[in-house]
């Protein structure tokens, strides 16, 4: 577990109302925020979270910098090409308190 206010950023998967699948990969430390991560998404490592969403939101912190992002909507089309797939909001040095809302 990182110590507690090293997860200065934020990354917000935002479903668009059909099944999608996320991947995002840091090169620092990364967690899930507010959900149960058997239920809502995969951590794979310490460095990348997996799973899917189609309606709600995914909240993740994470410190270090965003090395990638892979959206694909439910036929594996990826995000430049398909309206159906999510949207990531990418946010730096974001307080705790706003992550959590």
């Amino acid at each position: 577990m990182p110590p507690e206010g090293s997860l200065t950023n934020s990354i917000t998967i935002v479903g668009r109302g059909v099944p999608a699948n996320y991947e995002i990969t840091v090169d620092g430390d990364i967690e899930l925020v507010g959900a149960d991560p058997l239920e809502e998404a995969m951590v794979v490592t310490d460095h990348a979270a997996e799973g899917a969403v189609e309606t709600g939101v995914m909240r993740f912190r994470f410190s270090g910098e965003m090395a990638n992002v892979h959206l694909v909507d439910w036929n594996g089309v990826p995000a430049s090409e398909s309206q159906s797939t999510p949207e990531a909001h990418i946010d730096y040095g974001v307080p705790a308190r706003d992550c959590s809302i």
